[in-house]
């Protein structure tokens, strides 16, 4: 019977019930944020916009149209991306989980390479040299679009500098040789 009158006693308290209001919205708002941001789930989709592509001493880009499709596999995901006009250069690749407990995928290009990925943070990111080329890329959301990075840089370095001890250890720097940027946003 203490239940029920205490129960009577909040639903005619209007701040009471105002309080019990805003801590409901605040769970189902932070249970539909759960929902909405794990990966890949919530990435699932086609994707569509338009790469830049800077290189040193330039000031404009290249622009290139992009596109990423996302669909769940048997196993793992088709992580399926288009560069160019009419889908001159189509990439049928395959996101697969490696240790997903760990944040540790990979995306298996289907024909022996498989390059290494890692969920940090919000972003899945990896690094990986191909012929003389160092790449490090990063995908993640930011608001509506599905944001893409890459970073090239030679493998061999420009300049190594530092004296090769504990205070002033050796470093290697690296040429840029360019950044690429894609804003994708999903399509209906």
């Amino acid at each position: 019977m203490e239940t029920n009158r205490l129960l009577a006693v909040m639903y005619h308290s209007a701040p009471l019930r105002a309080v019990l209001l805003c801590v409901l919205l605040l769970v189902v708002g932070a249970t539909v944020k759960a929902q909405t941001s794990t990966f890949p789930g919530s990435w699932l989709g086609s994707w569509k916009g338009t790469l830049s592509w800077y290189r040193p001493g330039t000031d404009a880009p290249q622009l290139v149209p992009m596109q990423l499709h996302i669909t769940a596999a048997d196993t793992g995901y088709n992580w399926q991306l288009t560069y160019g006009a009419q889908a001159a250069d189509y990439r049928p690749y395959r996101l697969l989980p490696r240790d997903s407990a760990r944040g540790h995928w990979v995306i298996d290009e289907r024909n022996g390479i498989v390059l290494d990925q890692f969920w940090t943070g919000d972003r899945l990111s990896g690094a990986f040299t191909v012929q003389s080329s160092t790449l490090v890329n990063s995908y993640y959301l930011q608001g509506d679009s599905l944001m893409v990075e890459f970073y090239s840089m030679g493998a061999t370095p420009v300049s190594t500098s530092g004296e090769g001890t504990a205070s002033s250890p050796r470093v290697d720097s690296y040429r840029l040789q360019g950044y690429q940027k894609a804003v994708l946003r999903r399509e209906p």
